[in-house]
């Protein structure tokens, strides 16, 4: 059992101190929102996340999980730090770092014994140098320590699944002996082990998250031309998965990606790419792809409607992707704002994510069913993909409709079975019927 002290309590925080406990260590995690370390310690969560609440309670009853609001705590008799804070985007795109220095800082002074930081949020190439820094010129003389990059590659929605079949273990650092120390945290899970310095452990994770963006924009890109010519991308991209060089990850078309990562993450290695001379046309082109794509279905809902000014238009779920409730950056968001900009009354139903939509989305109607949603809507639009949209009764959708207009903007649904209901259903690149009839 190692002593395990976690800074941060959001998305990768808590998911890391949770399985990391399960995991058999003794692990606190430290976070200054007294509000949040109460409610944690009565296993109210946060985040949704598939199986984290019941991992939360288990190792917290059992002893091995704790919550603080006090660094001295946290760090008492710690071995390892990690930190897991937000690098949100700052204004020209940039990694927003003053929380990775608040925690650095706060290490530092509170430093009384050796120890490992284990930097988990997704930093710019060299913060690893810089916290070092930092460390040094805050901690007490003497104490030693060591700084080691180990990226998360979780996905929301199957975050613990994540966590404990990881692909691969990344670690950077300029001790080889402190990045091996945190390799044996993660020897029951058996993984493939990447130890290398801090710098480019720290351009694997862009890399990854940037190449995974890539595929979707285009993806997407291939949707429009897959309507412009005819084909359907379903069936374009199920035969370019088939590729082992490709591969079928990533290749659905739709809305485009949001959420905390992806955004800011192809933001912020454009911006270091800008800043230190290279040229990163295609990052930003990878950008431009995914939000265009939001304004290329409300003008195909449009074409189809005519007009939204006073309109009611249903969307079926809210947040980025099933299986969480992160409304950050969500396609919903701006979806909805720019529908009610032209004068549509926007209701709206999501299993999990409602309750962090209602701050967001001020003008909306919130219902209580997917049925509700579409009761006397001219047009309904499939924003997120939850596995409940696909098992709906859509008669009875087509029927408590104004106008029995569909549009599946995840494709989930088929097409032909769509239109014998009486729907005007449309889809993402998916080409056409024989008859003339874009899907």
């Amino acid at each position: 059992m190692k002593n395990i002290c976690v800074i941060g309590v959001g998305y990768v925080g808590l998911v890391t101190g949770a399985c990391l406990a399960d995991l058999g260590n003794r692990v606190v995690c430290v976070n200054q929102n007294k509000e949040k370390a109460a409610n944690l310690k009565k296993g109210i969560l946060p985040i949704f996340e598939p199986g984290l609440e019941e991992i939360v309670r288990r190792n917290y009853e059992a002893g091995r999980l704790d919550f603080t609001t006090f660094y001295d705590e946290g760090l008492k008799d710690a071995e390892f730090v990690f930190v897991a804070v937000g690098t949100p985007s700052g204004s020209e795109g940039e990694a927003d770092l003053s929380h990775v220095t608040a925690a650095a800082t706060e290490v530092a002074q509170h430093l009384a014994h050796p120890l490992i930081i284990v930097n988990k949020s997704t930093v710019p190439i060299g913060t690893g140098d810089w916290v070092a820094d930092i460390i040094t010129t805050h901690k007490v003389k003497g104490v030693e320590f060591a700084v080691v990059s180990n990226p998360e590659f979780l996905r929301e929605g199957s975050g613990v699944h994540d966590f404990m079949n990881p692909d691969r273990i990344v670690l950077g650092s300029t001790s080889r002996a402190a990045a091996e120390k945190v390799a044996e945290l993660y020897t029951p899970l058996q993984a493939t082990t990447i130890i290398t310095d801090l710098r480019t452990a720290e351009m694997i994770k862009y890399a990854s998250n940037c190449f995974l963006a890539t595929k979707i924009s285009f993806i997407n890109e291939m949707a429009n031309v897959c309507e412009a010519v005819g084909a359907d991308v379903l069936e374009v991209a199920r035969g370019m998965g088939s590729d082992k060089r490709i591969g079928p990850a990533f290749l659905s078309a739709g809305l485009g990606w949001g959420g905390s990562c992806f955004p800011k993450d192809v933001k912020a290695l454009a911006h270091i790419a800008a800043t230190h001379g290279a040229h990163p046309q295609m990052l930003r082109a990878v950008m431009e792809i995914n939000y265009d794509q939001r304004k290329r279905v409300l003008s195909k809902l449009r074409e189809l409607l005519g007009t939204f000014r006073g309109k009611t238009v249903g969307l079926l779920g809210l947040s980025f992707k099933p299986n969480t409730d992160d409304m950050r950056d969500a396609p919903s968001i701006e979806l909805a704002h720019m529908l009610e900009n032209e004068g549509a009354h926007v209701q709206a139903y999501d299993p999990v994510a409602t309750g962090n939509a209602r701050k967001i989305l001020k003008s909306v109607t919130f219902c209580e069913t997917p049925y509700a949603v579409a009761e006397g809507a001219d047009a309904l639009v499939l924003v997120t993909e939850w596995n409940e949209f696909k098992q709906l009764d859509m008669q009875r959708i087509a029927r408590s409709m104004r106008q029995p207009v569909l549009f599946d903007a995840r494709n989930i649904y088929d097409p032909a079975k769509m239109r014998a209901l009486g729907f005007t259903y449309r889809g993402i690149g998916r080409g056409y019927n024989g008859n003339g009839q874009p899907g």
